[in-house]
């Protein structure tokens, strides 16, 4: 859904402007995913904070611009983006490859001055933790298919028609091939804060690959676990929105 009032451009989008709103929240999607799955977290945050949204290429409305394949990449084309809504301070969330995205482009801002108030990191190991034998980006479309079913990220409506989930598989395929083949180059760690987000049943996440965040900011790093799997999201909806607008109208 694009109209003059959620518009902002190809990459962000603003479903709810809070023009008054202290803070912007910036959220990255999913491998799979794209800008309306936080359609409602923008709802339930506006007034008090303006959030933003990021739309990558390849999906929904973008579905037929070249899919991005490389975290670094997205995250390069975004801050490049993201720029004009720096006219006030920013917070970033990002859920699974969306954390690697949030995190790549909290480098970007940090090395040009802007510091994100603080990174939530949802639903994904820290960045010099990954795992060699991953290769669901490189399985067949069927087997795509179920690994996406089994994962639960994707919208039940495109779950439940075939044709209409094969015509998104080429974005989820490039977005596990963005996910799996990323590699933390080492540097300096994040100036801001993380808050770092995970379901105790994730197979994606253990607790150590969690706790890595640590090692990547010189700031405070906390951890908040919620029963379920790597959607954990879906059934905690709003204990996760409450937390982040206390943590972020705190850090303003």
């Amino acid at each position: 859904m694009t109209t003059a009032r959620t518009a902002a451009g190809a990459w962000i989008r603003r479903f709810h402007p809070a023009d008054d709103a202290p803070a912007r929240l910036v959220c990255f999607p999913h491998a799979g995913g794209s800008a309306s799955y936080y359609f409602p977290v923008s709802r339930a945050l506006a007034p008090a904070l303006d959030v933003a949204t990021v739309q990558y290429p390849g999906r929904q409305d973008r579905r037929h611009e070249p899919c991005l394949d490389d975290a670094r990449l997205i995250a390069d084309r975004t801050v490049a983006e993201l720029r004009p809504y720096c006219d006030r301070p920013l917070a970033l969330f990002g859920h699974s490859l969306g954390a690697t995205v949030a995190f790549e482009v909290a480098l970007r801002l940090e090395a040009e001055g802007v510091r994100p108030l603080v990174l939530f990191a949802s639903g994904r190991r820290a960045p010099s933790r990954h795992r060699e034998n991953e290769r669901v980006h490189l399985a067949d479309d069927g087997q795509l298919i179920t690994t996406i079913k089994r994962m639960s990220g994707t919208d039940a409506v495109v779950l439940g028609d075939d044709e209409l989930l094969r015509s998104v598989l080429p974005a989820i395929r490039a977005d596990y091939r963005a996910a799996e083949t990323y590699r933390y180059r080492p540097g300096p760690p994040l100036g801001c804060p993380l808050v770092v987000l995970n379901g105790d049943e994730d197979p994606e996440v253990t607790a150590g690959e969690a706790r890595g965040w640590t090692d990547h900011t010189a700031a405070e790093c906390v951890f908040h676990w919620f029963s379920g799997g790597h959607f954990y999201l879906n059934d905690h909806a709003p204990e996760v929105i409450a937390l982040i607008r206390e943590r972020v109208l705190a850090e303003v």
